[in-house]
């Protein structure tokens, strides 16, 4: 008999490289899905790590291999004490989104780090893992693979908006599940704030500060990623060709940079909502961002929605739990109307402990 009751711990790291997210949650089934949320941190990353990792594009295969063995391990060390620390006893499994390495769908690439034998060896737990690279095998963009939960765990809203490293919207449209990647966000204004050794622009209070520079704003919106339909996805191969060679070639000061970006998100996210006084749900670090929220609701006329800190922080991490629940009951979890594969599928592979 299927089980209708997960309790499983869920961690991942996004392209903002704020630290790894883990949570502690149990999903239940009856008559639809709903979930609890036990226990929730973000481990930041060393300074080594955080360079590693925003660095690995230029890294070659053999060498990724290296890192993604290091950075298993490491995670083994981070689920270990997490779960020591709250006492956790029972666990179904454990869920790993890992960090994108590479996203190149366009050339059937992705690559995860963070999905190693490692895991389960070593914490002696049955993990679920590496849900992207299936999907690219089917022709598919690898991402966003959220949607799915947006579907079953938030259906109350019209949309779900996340605003990560990058800002992506999920949605129901002719009885069809879509989503797409809409823009960069915090990989973007994060990298210029760290030239002021700062993690982010808390509040958005330096882009408060700047002037909008017309000229990149019509630049910025005229990339051509902006006129595909979706599905897309983009990737920070994608931002360091396009995005930061065309604004660096500008010579602003910091605050007209920022300024700029934010209205360039906030005009492009508006362009994705497209009914007015529907509700949408916005989640991820740049909910955070007052002065981009403000910018946002001055461009659309939607209902938006924070949630409490849990979900605004943890959503992802919840949702690439509730993949690895669809996984082990090999149900769909990676939709084609989403990621453009040839058909829905059950992603994710499964380590069992080498005995």
């Amino acid at each position: 008999m299927i089980k209708s009751n997960y309790r499983v711990i869920a961690v991942m790291s996004g392209t903002s490289l704020d630290g790894i997210d883990i949570i502690f949650a149990t999903y239940m089934y009856n008559n639809g899905w709903s979930f609890k949320i036990h226990h929730f941190e973000t481990v930041k990353y060393s300074k080594n790590w955080k360079s590693t990792l925003g660095d690995l594009v230029n890294n070659s295969i053999n060498e990724l291999q290296d890192i993604d063995n290091s950075y298993s391990e490491y995670l083994t060390t981070v689920i270990s004490n997490f779960i020591k620390k709250h006492k956790i006893e029972t666990i179904d499994f454990i869920a790993s989104h890992g960090h994108t390495a590479l996203h190149q769908p366009e050339n059937g690439l992705t690559y995860q780090i963070g999905n190693k034998q490692i895991l389960a060896d070593i914490l002696n737990e049955k993990i679920i893992c590496d849900f992207r690279i299936q999907d690219v095998k089917f022709g598919g963009q690898g991402a966003p693979l959220v949607p799915i939960g947006d579907r079953l765990l938030f259906q109350d809203y019209d949309y779900c908006l996340n605003l990560g490293g990058f800002a992506n919207i999920s949605f129901e449209y002719n009885a069809e599940r879509i989503a797409y990647d809409i823009c960069p966000v915090n990989i973007v204004l994060n990298h210029y704030v760290s030239k002021l050794n700062l993690d982010y622009d808390d509040k958005g209070q330096l882009a408060s500060m700047g002037k909008v520079n017309q000229k990149l704003f019509s630049e910025l919106n005229k990339l051509d990623f902006y006129n595909q339909q979706p599905p897309k996805s983009l990737g920070l191969e994608w931002v360091g060709l396009n995005i930061f060679p065309l604004i660096d070639s500008f010579k602003l000061k910091l605050e007209d940079i920022l300024r700029t970006f934010v209205e360039h998100v906030a005009f492009q996210i508006s362009k994705a909502l497209l009914k007015e006084g529907e509700a949408v749900l916005v989640t991820g670090g740049g909910v955070y961002n007052e002065f981009f929220i403000n910018r946002l609701k001055n461009f659309s006329k939607l209902r938006i929605i924070i949630p409490k800190n849990e979900i605004v922080e943890f959503k992802e991490a919840l949702i690439f739990g509730f993949l690895g629940v669809l996984k082990a009951r090999n149900e769909v979890n990676c939709l084609k109307s989403v990621t453009g594969a040839s058909h829905n599928h059950s992603s994710g592979k499964i380590l069992i402990q080498n005995t």
